[in-house]
């Protein structure tokens, strides 16, 4: 209930009550709707700068823009100033829309009564009851990084807009889910099913662009597409191989990793196209021989074993052709240069890859990749490392290359860290790859030459890997500024294992009579074997009675380490 007073107001007030139009809105909502004198009225100068155009001279223009900056100057408070009278603004500047239509017992949806205010001024109680679903849009969001909170949301949407925009999210979900190695017709169960992640999807947008439908402008399939990818890339990034649960279950996504907790028997639902899957990759014809697809998996070294594995992971797998998807496929990456014995490695890390167009998709993203940089003659390797990367969006690839440009990478040192290190495009931008540059900017390490020599840096966690190790070095006495400058000489210092590789090697080299400046100049000593380099190699010094630099000691080969050796063995004797 809202109790309103008659005055100029009192219509407009009406039609937010009616419409639930949040107070922090009222005014930017109310503000695009008016021009000239009745946008003076309201003290939101913001709304006035987004309007103004230059319609005339640049002389024109520039006073108009000084008379807004001096009103914005002057006035301190955002709010509505009441006009004086309250005729000087016309109720006709805020075009209402017609009031819902609806049946006869609809007709007290908005009432209206008399009342008598404290000050003894008349005003009405209005009692409303929204109609639905004609004019508004509910949907109930529980993600965490949804953005919407997990209460319910109220937009003034069209239903005709919603209609459009849910069949737009229906066509991205679709083709998101078939970018997976999904079927058609497995996608089209999964999105019959989803009609509530379909909601959520739809308020998602009405979220990330509320200010579009504020200025009443419909979003265009680009945008739609370049607001809900990411989104659902940062869901199967976080659920992995059980999205089509979380999808389906929405509000009530299944729990993973267990198996006390969750709803669903054994046998049913998803596990029970695991299990008809796996049957069907094991089935023998009438001549005792497995179909097609597993005999020529089998050639290219797959067991029967593995195949199931792979079946288990990804169902969908099961269902491919050998003519029309698995063997194309096989067949283009081994023109590529993929020696025959990887082929079953890489189908094995991403069995998708064989549910993707060649014509449509692989080779499109192959082409768009070799724009970026990649090394088009080292995608044997490229595939063989992270064959993952040819089914992810152009979308997520170009938020991961625009953040190493905005590192100060050129296109050049781009293209060779995909090719070296495809798998940095499956790092989140915000949640890895900034938060991990932001920490080494702190410790005053150049991020570009970090990002070049070793980008799998940025796949480790701040917390658990990156923190600990720099705590070591500090707590062994070594500066902020030579832990800064052992990073930047050797990228992959902190890739390796506390308590396995930094630990050990250092309590040896506290043996080796070396000072502690020696590991600041040549910190490449932790990514040798302690077993296999460095004890046998420190060992034949020892004996030989003379000492050189750890860096000769352990980086030059089995004859030049013999010929300096023996250099300063003769040296020691002159003297």
């Amino acid at each position: 209930m809202v109790l309103i007073p008659l005055t100029g107001f009192s219509r407009r007030t009406m039609y937010f009550a009616f419409y639930s139009i949040a107070p922090h809105q009222q005014v930017p909502l109310v503000a695009f709707y008016l021009k000239g004198e009745a946008l003076s009225c309201f003290i939101n100068h913001e709304a006035a700068f987004y309007k103004l155009r230059q319609t005339s001279t640049v002389d024109a223009y520039m006073r108009e823009y000084e008379i807004l900056a001096n009103k914005a100057e002057d006035d301190d408070e955002p709010i509505i100033k009441p006009p004086d009278p309250p005729s000087a603004l016309p109720l006709s500047a805020i075009p209402l829309p017609p009031p819902p239509t609806g049946s006869e017992d609809d007709s007290d949806s908005f009432h209206i009564e008399p009342e008598r205010m404290e000050n003894g001024r008349v005003g009405y109680l209005v009692r409303t009851r929204l109609p639905f679903p004609e004019k508004l849009f509910f949907c109930r969001a529980k993600f965490a990084d949804s953005e919407v909170d997990g209460s319910f949301s109220l937009r003034v949407v069209p239903q005709t807009l919603i209609a459009g925009e849910k069949e737009e999210a229906k066509a991205v979900l679709t083709l998101f889910l078939k970018k997976q190695g999904l079927s058609n017709a497995v996608a089209a169960r999964t999105i019959n099913k989803s009609d509530l992640f379909i909601d959520h999807l739809v308020s998602r947008l009405h979220s990330v662009h509320k200010s579009r439908y504020l200025v009443g402008r419909e979003l265009t399939t680009l945008e739609i597409r370049d607001a809900l990818i990411p989104y659902l890339e940062s869901l199967l990034e976080e659920h992995g191989r059980i999205l089509v649960d979380v999808v389906e279950n929405f509000p009530d996504p299944p729990v993973k990793d267990n198996p006390v907790t969750q709803v669903t028997p054994p046998d049913s639902g998803n596990d029970s196209k695991k299990l008809k899957a796996v049957s069907r990759v094991s089935e023998t014809g009438p001549a005792g021989k497995l179909r097609p697809q597993v005999l020529y998996l089998m050639e290219l070294g797959m067991d029967l074993e593995k195949i199931k594995v792979i079946t288990r992971r990804f169902p969908s797998f099961a269902y491919y052709s050998l003519e029309g998807k698995i063997k194309p496929v096989v067949e283009f990456f081994l023109e590529l240069g993929v020696p025959k014995s990887d082929i079953a490695i890489i189908l094995s890390k991403r069995p998708q890859l064989c549910g993707i167009s060649l014509s449509e998709n692989l080779k499109p993203t192959m082409t768009f990749l070799e724009d970026l940089g990649v090394d088009k003659k080292q995608w044997a390797k490229v595939i063989y490392r992270f064959p993952a990367l040819l089914t992810y969006s152009r979308q997520k690839v170009k938020m991961t290359v625009d953040f190493l440009y905005e590192m100060g990478l050129s296109s050049e040192n781009v293209g060779k860290i995909i090719t070296r290190c495809p798998n940095i495009i499956s790092y989140s931008v915000e949640d890895k790859l900034r938060p991990t540059a932001e920490y080494f900017s702190s410790m005053g390490v150049d991020i570009a030459a970090l990002l070049l020599r070793c980008p799998q840096t940025f796949g480790l966690s701040i917390e658990a890997n990156l923190k600990p190790v720099t705590e070591f070095f500090l707590d062994k006495g070594y500066t902020m500024e030579e832990v800064a400058t052992m990073i930047s000489r050797y990228g992959a210092l902190y890739t390796f294992s506390l308590v396995d590789n930094l630990m050990p090697k250092w309590e040896f080299f506290l043996t080796m009579d070396y000072p502690k400046s020696e590991l600041v100049k040549f910190p490449q000593y932790f990514g040798y074997s302690l077993k296999d380099r460095i004890k046998p190699r420190f060992a034949i010094v020892n004996e030989s009675g003379v000492k050189l630099l750890l860096n000769q000691v352990l980086s030059l080969s089995s004859s030049d380490f013999e010929k300096a050796l023996k250099k300063k063995m003769e040296k020691q004797r002159v003297k």
